[in-house]
């Protein structure tokens, strides 16, 4: 029994369509056409007790709305849920006092205080005592680098230094499970691979359950061992990262450095020439054929460098929101 379960979790919402103008204005007065779009389709996966998961999906696909039923700020259509043994949107105080969710595009500290004073608001919010928030405090700041920046108002702070305390204000009182939404949207490289080393750490150290949604690869490349892909309201991939590419693709990359530049046709003949540079070059071959192709390739042409990698992650995953969540289109191992 994992630590979050979710049972064919669906969510729609209504609304009213209207044309531009005064006219429909008043039409709409005696007649509306109602709309219904589906978020969330029968969701359904289980996260046990300190994973890290990427939640992935294109731009409207139910990422966030999953999260906000999930932390129980939305009632779900039909289906089921527990966290930590909860029905989220039951409300109940103890469920409250145990989860924490990060928006990147919504903050919770007050903008014209310093962050210190958000801070002492959510002590007495989450109940906590004066030690057990300042040990906390301490332990946060310190790990992070931003004592000095404890004082100085919430609007004053880079971007980057908000969000670090705004994973401040939502660690600190120990919950078992945060929700991330976008949580580096925004920040330079510097500052992303700063907060996922921080969030990795503290997960080894906590065993904290996280999910995290991002459209940054590195991020989830980086933090999640499994993620879980939906699209147009549908969970279609459930799985350790690395199987993505596996499921669809069957190809590797030979990438080359060569001395003195070959003709196109030449480098064609083994595969998909995807990049030429004169000097450089990029093919995509059957691994079928890597093992005598590479051979091949080594003997015919004046190579000063040879490298052979995998086909990128994301555009496996790009791959799969091409679908479009249509089951007979999925390989029948990502269901």
């Amino acid at each position: 029994m994992g630590i979050i379960n979710v049972n064919n979790l669906s969510k729609s919402f209504s609304y009213y369509k209207k044309d531009v103008g005064i006219k429909s204005s008043f039409m709409n007065l005696f007649h509306r056409e109602k709309l219904s779009k589906e978020a969330v389709i029968n969701a359904s996966f289980e996260i046990d007790e300190g994973e890290v998961v990427g939640f992935l999906g294109p731009n409207g696909a139910g990422k966030t709305t999953t999260l906000k039923m999930l932390s129980g700020i939305l009632y779900p259509t039909s289906g089921e849920a527990t966290v930590l043994g909860y029905t989220p949107w039951d409300r109940k105080k103890d469920f409250k006092m145990k989860f924490s969710i990060v928006m990147g595009q919504k903050s919770q500290l007050w903008w014209d205080l310093p962050a210190n004073e958000s801070l002492h608001l959510n002590k007495y919010i989450y109940e906590i005592d004066d030690k057990a928030y300042q040990s906390s405090l301490d332990e946060l700041v310190e790990l992070l680098d931003v004592r000095e920046l404890l004082k100085v108002q919430v609007r004053r702070l880079s971007l980057g230094e908000r969000m670090k305390m705004e994973l401040i204000a939502a660690l600190i009182h120990k919950p078992k499970v945060i929700f991330l939404d976008e949580p580096t949207i925004g920040l330079d490289i510097i500052s992303q691979k700063k907060i996922r080393g921080f969030l990795k750490y503290y997960n080894q150290q906590t065993k904290t359950t996280i999910i995290l949604t991002s459209h940054y690869m590195n991020d989830i490349e980086d933090m999640c061992r499994r993620s879980i892909i939906i699209n147009q309201g549908k969970v279609v991939f459930d799985g350790q990262l690395n199987m993505v590419n596996e499921l669809f693709s069957q190809k590797k990359l030979i990438k080359l450095q060569l001395s003195n530049s070959v003709e196109e046709s030449e480098l064609k003949k083994f595969g998909d020439l995807r990049e030429y540079a004169g000097l450089s070059a990029t093919i995509e071959v059957n691994k079928t054929e890597l093992k005598s192709y590479s051979q091949i390739i080594l003997d015919k042409f004046p190579v000063l460098d040879f490298n052979i990698e995998d086909i990128p992650i994301d555009e496996g995953i790009s791959l799969i929101y091409q679908k479009g969540g249509e089951q007979d289109e999925i390989p029948a191992k990502i269901l």
